[in-house]
């Protein structure tokens, strides 16, 4: 009988990376995935799809040299099919089988990053890290390449960094307002692409990212939130990202960018940014509803809440007993004129609204510091805290 080597270590993560032409950029991305502090048990799945360059074969070229197994698969999707959410999605789709398959499914994790990011040392670590303390997914933080944001024109970028400014505040006021044991400060906002992890059951649950155009990354993690999994936005979990202005996916970063360029100060920011006060007045509300819920509501706290939110106490009783909690809250704002709508912020406001949202967390942390001084955010999340957009700012 011949000799038998070591078993190789039973497969217990595997990286999907959609790539499309990316043949100059993917061996960084690869090499960045190499220099992380353990890579036993993994696997990097890449998926070259609809290319005209040499992407697989550079790909199949560096696997000897990599410290972890490499799977390279070539797919020529569908037009339907052939941008980034179906590429991310196929990608994706081909790790998770190849996970349920030689893996552990109780203990199986699912990644996803860019062919053109480089995840930073410890980027695999902190992703392991939180999902091994109760995470069923980690949003990754993102920041821009430097040499690329350098080339930026300065007055994109002094816009990029003010969003970037006001959406911490927000961050730092959620934290405040309406803290999320399961997603503690520090942390960030970002969803994107470039930095996913999950359990493989959480990606079952949910069915995986839709196969939209653009905006998978985000309607995943809008699908995980929805049914009440845990979400961490670990800004240890960082990647750094391409903000180039020619990228090739349409409405991906690159166009984005053109766009707030051409418009400047008419641009509208993240949608998930909103006027300060408004942002306060979402908060506080969310708190209600989850002390509510948790049937430990303050003195005449359903009878303030419907009236503020101009409802039926009938009303909001139906809400509150909805069996989730993120359908619960969607049903509130739906239903309730003051949180239906957000008030679309321009980039042109944004300096005003830094200077309210400060002087509004000047009397959050005195009376956070009063109440409970422990609970108190200690400093603010490393990286940006947002959209991909604004990962310029870093």
């Amino acid at each position: 009988m011949a000799p038998q080597g070591p078993r190789p270590p039973r497969l217990r993560a595997v990286i999907a990376i959609p790539a499309r032409d990316e043949a100059a950029r993917l061996p960084d991305c690869l090499s960045a995935l190499a220099r992380q502090q353990d890579s036993g048990g993994l696997a990097v799945l890449v998926l070259a799809n609809n290319c005209r360059d040499d992407t697989a074969a550079v790909a199949r070229a560096l696997a000897p040299g990599l410290p972890f197994r490499l799977e390279v698969r070539e797919a020529t999707l569908d037009s339907s099919l052939s941008h980034a959410g179906g590429a991310r999605r196929a990608a994706m789709e081909a790790a998770a089988d190849l996970l349920a398959a030689e893996a552990d499914p109780r203990r199986a994790v699912l990644l996803s990053t860019d062919a053109d990011g480089r995840a930073e040392p410890g980027w695999l670590d902190a992703n392991l890290a939180a999902l091994a303390a109760g995470a069923d997914a980690v949003a990754g933080a993102i920041a821009a390449d430097p040499a690329e944001a350098a080339l930026l024109p300065p007055a994109l970028r002094r816009q990029e960094a003010q969003e970037a400014h006001y959406a911490a505040l927000l961050d730092e006021m959620a934290a405040l307002v309406d803290p999320d044991p399961h997603d503690p400060w520090p942390r960030h906002a970002a969803h994107s692409g470039a930095s996913i992890a999950l359990t493989l059951a959480a990606y079952r649950r949910v069915g995986g990212p839709p196969a939209v155009p653009v905006g998978e990354d985000r309607a995943l993690f809008e699908a995980l939130i929805r049914a009440d999994m845990r979400v961490r936005h670990c800004p240890a979990a960082r990647v750094v990202v391409s903000c180039r202005l020619d990228g090739r996916a349409a409405g991906g970063m690159a166009d984005t960018l053109r766009r707030r360029l051409a418009e400047a100060g008419a641009a509208p920011l993240d949608a998930s940014l909103e006027p300060a006060l408004n942002a306060l007045l979402r908060l506080r509300c969310r708190r209600a509803l989850r002390r509510l819920r948790a049937g430990q509501p303050r003195l005449g706290d359903p009878v303030r809440l419907a009236l503020a939110l101009g409802m039926a106490p009938s009303t909001l009783a139906e809400i509150v007993r909805l069996p989730r909690f993120w359908s619960a809250w969607e049903g509130l704002q739906a239903r309730a004129l003051p949180l239906r709508h957000r008030r679309p912020l321009r980039a042109s406001a944004v300096g005003v609204e830094i200077d309210r949202a400060t002087a509004l967390l000047g009397g959050l942390r005195g009376a956070r510091a009063l109440v409970s001084p422990r609970r108190l955010p200690e400093g603010r999340a490393a990286g940006p805290a947002g959209s991909d957009r604004r990962a310029t700012a870093a």
